[in-house]
């Protein structure tokens, strides 16, 4: 079905939203504070390279970023690493909202604490080994109760922004003061509930879709399902071996 005018209703929702974007993954640069977007999507939402935006995911999260363009990404959609979507509760192919945030202040205090599981075995002093090179001169936004990832020599460290202030997001300036002192994180049952999804198996993309277009795409959208020609979503069983 198509709206007046002749376009088809996706572009059409498009045109009418341009802050509305289909979350897609980052694969140019993992970066926790930094989406990805077209720069005609750019334009559209009157956005600047670096710019600060607010992201709105699901159950009523929320979270801030830089924003950059990308020639690569497609317009109407937006590029984030894994990080940013737990953030947001989302998953690839979901729709995100994102606005303009230019007057996120500076940091005064922020509190960074390690979730427990990531840090068994781990000594010496995490804000030198892990957060110091994080945030040294990066303006990183933050947002309380965020959580993010730090690549160290031997492993990874999974934070929690515990407190920000003033709240309930702030940039982490060099004048921001990082407190990391406490007991770690332990985390509660929606985090480990969104620990997994289709976004940690890899190299299987063709079968994912085939999976998720037969199993998710009747619940999610139960009339598109229903225009589709069932014979063209069918698995063969050779598709799903894995060599």
């Amino acid at each position: 079905m198509e709206p007046e005018g002749g376009l088809p209703a996706a572009e059409g929702e498009r045109r009418r939203a341009p802050h509305r974007l289909v979350v897609d993954d980052n694969t140019t640069q993992d970066d926790n504070s930094v989406i990805f977007l077209n720069p005609a999507t750019m334009n559209a939402l009157e956005l600047f390279k670096g710019d600060t935006v607010l992201l709105k995911g699901k159950r009523r999260k929320d979270t801030v970023t830089i924003a950059l363009d990308d020639e690569a990404c497609e317009e109407g959609k937006i590029k984030m690493n894994k990080v940013i979507r737990k953030n947001l509760r989302v998953r690839l192919g979901d729709v995100i909202s994102i606005h303009q945030c230019p007057d996120v202040k500076y940091g005064k205090h922020i509190l960074v604490l390690p979730f427990d599981d990531s840090v068994e075995g781990i000594t010496g002093n995490l804000f030198e080994v892990y957060l110091k090179g994080y945030f040294l001169e990066a303006y990183r936004p933050v947002r309380e109760g965020d959580t993010f990832i730090v690549h160290g020599s031997m492993r990874s460290v999974e934070f929690k922004i515990v407190k920000v202030d003033p709240e309930p997001y702030c940039i982490v300036s060099p004048d921001t003061v990082i407190h990391c002192e406490g007991e770690p994180v332990k985390r509660d049952e929606e985090e480990k509930l969104d620990d997994v999804g289709y976004d940690d198996i890899g190299a299987c993309r063709k079968q994912l879709a085939q999976i998720r277009e037969l199993v998710e795409l009747p619940i999610r959208h139960p009339q598109l399902f229903k225009t589709i020609d069932r014979k063209s979503t069918r698995l063969k069983s050779s598709h799903l071996v894995i060599s």
